[in-house]
């Protein structure tokens, strides 16, 4: 075992003796002195090309040997030393990586390489062996020296490579390194334009060629390395065209997929500037690559070539602005007052047309007010003392006192009430779970009488409060559903609803849905499986209308902006209708016969937050597949290319039993088209474009009146005839009570529930027993786009208001206070995220105005007016959609304006929570692979009360009376921002949500998330995402 460690160390300490030699005979610097030296390199030379070790040895730390070599090559003149010291070279930095040539780099290696190979091009002809040793290592030296394009250009060595690659054209063993050291040469820019003067590109031209069967190797190296560093190669794109074409033409068989791969790197490499994009477009080069494109398709394997075409195309497409006059929503609501800042003040200012580019200069706040979805990892808010919940009255008491009327059941003494006894045994929490309606139970008269939305049926309350059948399993609850349990619905009174609803359009008219009403369907709506290669597909449709543009219709079939817009009777084009509340429809294009571009109006007072919409459309052929392509969505990505469909209501499908809002469409898609923003609706962002919803509907009736909206519709009207509705099934047993909370903008009421359990009796007992419950502050929709939140408030009354032994228990466990719907303006108009005041009213709660924010303002009040009189929330919950990117249960600082954390922190309520839902579907649970409804979502809300149910049973009596002393210890959150007590989210769940565009915090990309007790079974706790 020794004797070869010491052979090794043997051979090593020869190396070191060689190159002491060969360091002494430098410094002799006599002519007799070359034999020896050039015997002396070559020994080296052997020893590092037997011996493995000898290479370590020479480039070690503190062995001087790189020194040694590189001193000889400067100093010989001796052709065959020289050979021999770049053959060591070549040895040393193939093996040994990126150190061993940084070490030569350090040393000045690549000064002495660049003179050797001027002073060897000086005498022609030249040594093809030593031009080939040199641009080896230079190849090699090139790309881990920094400053490699800066001595090439001083020393003269671009034009000597280049000459060397002239007079060499066929000579593929010198020309491959002689072209990769051009490579490096041209990766800095003033050495690429140098080189294109002297003729570059011309060589490379000869190189490269038609098609041909000979060196491809070459010509793989050529297209794919050295010419798409070449930026003087713009007058050239007409050539690589051609040759792109030829090389399509004749590889029939597909075996030069790569070369072709490589010419089109060498456009899309181009293109990346504007005039690069300019030249392709007059080369005609949008329909050569459609046309190749095209003719790639059936072949699976050319996808490559299918998509670097495709991405090509896209950013040559001309960017176009909306065919809208102005960016501004068409409906304008005049504010009390216009606010001294923000993108209020911003839009009141711009110009007629709305095409003035903004550039922002103020921080990050303004900046989320006008684009909500930025966000970073540097939004976590890292302050300690900005942590700590602030309980400071922002309002004197005396005018929070108002606040007592809508508190009146504290004041109350309930003397007409009797004093029964209950024989009730307490609720036992085991024995609950939850169930829907068994399936293929609908009630038959549902069919026979549409203008009757009533099912007869109750709530079963025997069967969940006995004990557990054996084997473990539990007693059912039946949760109270609008289509099995519940006559929440009316038409008659929904129209009388609708007659004191005040919108800014003034709308007259009543969209049959509402109307009549939806049933939740018996059928389970898979999560939709995305067709493969289905946006390719959409974007060459996109390309074709540019280079067929006589094929396109341009018809404007309706238009908001155009009251005079012609009505079509002809019987060729569909008829749209958005005119009824919620709607959001502006305009509508056709633009082939059987397809047509949507654009949806923006909120209103703003000029952007494009998401939701509702419209109807009639006239339709059945058995047609018709196309819709709604072109000025803002968002980066959807779910709606994760499986999510849009939804449509068939009134001929009502008529004939199906009263149901149902999944729909195929060939869904959501991508970046070619509408460019204004950089004002953009957050003084320029160079942002508008994305694409597209999907194909084949209508099933003739004569049918058809309605699609984003998400299951849910009006204002619709919560005021739920709430008249509810109201009265109001037992003995439950206390309920409907307030105004204030009138908004719109002069809409803002309605105020109050839910408990009446007393017992009037004793002082039972009287102070009623006083003395904790409260719970529930709302939903802030956000009108975000229907499902006023879905899952919905199945959260209606339990709540329900006979069932858990809700009873319910009730005499809290006194609820909720808001249902805090944005009722912005609902009623169609807006997606704002309130008439053009502002997210869920950035407000921090300093929200009277005037401009009343229901956020009275909201706060009320919270303000509670934790005065000692009546701190235990709960507050505000219901949202769920956002991907920005699922974080910590204090964001984009976040402090927010219900959840100023409730928190100004309010004093330890457990404030946004409940969030998924507009999609699931991935796991027992909804796994589906798409949600609103029996999932009515659900979800019936699981909260269960779930405040859990809160009770896991909370000591002291701590519910004295909950509001349990706020988060700053003295012990230095080392953990997240308040990991079991209250608490327990989790922060990451999902990839992987598309071409990328991503942003968008309420779409949304999900199910844990509801607020994190201890309940996953029966009750669903973590539903989508993968």
């Amino acid at each position: 075992m020794n004797k070869p460690k010491m052979a090794a160390e043997k051979s090593a300490s020869r190396v070191l003796m060689v190159l002491s030699q060969l360091e002494r005979l430098n410094e002799e610097h006599k002519v007799s002195d070359n034999d020896a030296i050039r015997q002396t390199t070559g020994k080296i030379l052997h020893l590092i090309q037997t011996q493995e070790k000898t290479c370590r040895e020479v480039t070690s730390k503190g062995s001087g040997g790189m020194e040694v070599i590189l001193s000889s090559l400067e100093n010989t003149q001796d052709m065959q030393t020289t050979l021999n010291i770049l053959a060591i070279l070549n040895e040393l930095l193939t093996v040994g990586g990126g150190r061993r040539t940084g070490v030569f780099v350090s040393k000045g290696g690549t000064a002495i390489l660049l003179q050797l190979l001027v002073s060897s091009s000086k005498d022609p002809p030249a040594n093809e062996e030593l031009m080939l040793h040199i641009h080896s290592l230079l190849s090699k030296v090139g790309l881990k020296d920094r400053k490699f394009g800066v001595k090439a250009h001083l020393n003269g060595a671009l034009n000597v490579t280049l000459n060397l690659v002239k007079h060499n054209l066929q000579n593929y063993k010198l020309l491959l390194p002689c072209l990769q050291v051009l490579r490096v040469y041209s990766s800095n820019l003033v050495n690429a334009v140098s080189l294109g003067k002297s003729g570059a590109l011309e060589i490379m031209f000869e190189i490269i060629g038609p098609f041909g069967k000979k060196s491809t190797t070459l010509l793989k190296y050529v297209m794919s390395q050295l010419v798409p560093s070449i930026t003087a190669l713009l007058g050239y794109l007409p050539t690589l065209l051609a040759i792109y074409q030829d090389w399509h033409r004749n590889d029939t068989r597909h075996c030069h997929v790569v070369i072709r791969k490589s010419i089109l790197g060498c456009i899309k490499n181009l293109t990346n500037i504007k005039l690069g994009r300019k030249a392709l477009i007059d080369a005609n080069g949008m329909r050569i690559l459609y046309n190749t494109s095209t003719e790639c398709l059936p072949v699976r394997t050319l996808d490559p070539l299918v998509n670097t075409s495709s991405l090509i195309m896209r950013k040559c497409f001309p960017k176009n602005r909306l065919p809208l006059p102005t960016i501004k929503s068409v409906f304008h609501h005049l504010l009390p007052h216009i606010p001294a800042g923000g993108p209020v003040a911003q839009l009141y200012n711009q110009p007629p047309g709305g095409k003035t580019h903004l550039f922002i200069n103020q921080k990050t706040d303004f900046i989320i007010d006008v684009c909500y979805a930025l966000q970073n990892d540097d939004d976590i808010e890292t302050d300690i003392r900005k942590l700590r919940p602030i309980q400071v009255n922002t309002r004197p008491f005396d005018e929070l006192r108002a606040y007592e009327y809508f508190c009146r059941e504290f004041s109350e003494n309930f003397e007409d009430l009797l004093t029964p006894k209950s024989d009730e045994s307490p609720l036992e929490l085991d024995s609950i779970s939850i169930s829907k309606r068994p399936e293929g139970t609908a009630d038959p008269d549902l069919v026979c009488s549409l203008g009757r939305l009533v099912l007869d049926a109750g709530v079963n309350g025997d069967s969940v409060d006995g004990p557990q059948e054996e084997g473990g399993e539990q007693a059912v609850l039946e949760v109270p559903d609008t289509a099995a349990l519940l006559p929440l619905h009316d038409p008659d009174l929904y129209l009388e609803m609708v007659k004191s609803t005040r919108s800014v359009p003034a709308y007259t008219e009543v969209a049959y849905p509402d109307y009549f009403g939806h049933v939740a369907p018996n059928l389970r709506e898979p999560i939709l499986e995305r067709v493969y290669g289905v946006q390719r597909t959409k974007i060459f449709q996109d390309i074709e209308r540019l280079i067929h543009s006589s094929d396109i219709l341009d018809k404007v079939v309706y238009d908001l902006d155009n009251q005079s817009c012609p009505v079509i009777d002809n019987g060729e084009s569909l008829k749209f209708n958005s005119k009824f509340e919620s709607g959001n429809l502006r305009k509508a294009v056709q633009v082939r016969k059987f397809e047509y571009d949507l654009i949806l109006n923006s909120d209103i007072n703003s000029n952007h937050y494009h998401q939701w919409f509702y419209f109807e459309v009639g006239n339709m052929r059945p058995g047609v597949r018709y196309q819709f392509n709604i072109i000025n969505c803002e968002k980066s990505n959807s779910q709606f290319n994760y499986g999510m469909q849009v939804l449509m209501y068939s009134v001929q499908g009502a008529i004939n039993g199906s009263p149901h809002w149902v999944r729909t469409g195929s060939d869904i898609c959501y991508y970046k088209n070619h509408f460019s923003r204004s950089s004002i609706a953009a957050g003084g962002q320029k160079g942002k474009s508008y994305f694409t919803l597209t999907f194909t509907v084949t209508f099933q009736h003739k004569d049918d009146v058809c309605y699609f909206a984003y998400h299951y519709p849910y009006t204002c009207s619709m919560l005021k005839m739920h709430l008249q509705k509810l109201s009265a099934l109001r037992t003995a047993q439950i206390y309920y009570r409907q307030d105004d909370l204030c009138e908004t903008l719109g002069g809409n009421s803002c309605p105020l529930l109050t839910i408990t359990a009446m007393p017992e009796s009037s004793s002082n007992d039972h009287i102070s027993q009623f006083k003395s419950r904790p409260v719970v502050f529930l709302s939903a929709r802030v956000h009108p786009g975000e229907t499902n939140s006023s879905w899952v408030m919905k199945g959260t009354l209606e339990f709540l208001m329900s006979c069932s032994p858990q809700a009873q228990s319910l009730r005499e466990s809290y006194i609820f206070k909720i808001i249902p719907m805090l944005n009722p303006d912005g609902v009623i108009n169609g807006n997606h995220r704002c309130s008439l005041s053009g502002e997210d009213l869920n950035r407000q709660w921090q300093s929200p105005n009277a005037e401009l924010h009343p229901t956020i303002y009275h909201a706060k009040s009320l919270l303000q007016y509670l934790r005065a009189t000692g009546r701190t929330p235990l709960v507050f919950c505000d219901y949202h959609v769920f956002s991907v990117s920005s699922c974080s249960f910590v204090v964001e600082c984009s976040k402090e304006a927010t219900a959840r954390v100023v409730v928190w922190r100004e309010i004093g309520v330890q457990r404030s929570y946004t409940m969030e839902s998924t507009l999609c579907g699931c991935d796991q649970g027992k909804y796994k692979g589906l798409q949600i409804g609103t029996s999932e979502l009515e659900e979800m809300g019936a699981q909260f009360c269960l779930a405040l149910l859990r809160l009770r049973r896991f909370t000591s009596p002291l701590e519910l009376h004295n909950h509001n002393s349990h706020l988060l210890d700053t003295e012990n959150t230095e080392n953990d921002l997240i308040d990991t007590r079991k209250d608490e989210p327990a989790f922060l769940e990451e999902v990839d949500y992987s598309a071409e565009s990328n991503d942003e915090n968008d309420p779409d990309l949304q999900d199910n998330h844990a509801l607020p007790d994190p201890n309940s079974d996953s029966e009750y706790s669903r973590q539903d995402s989508l993968n």
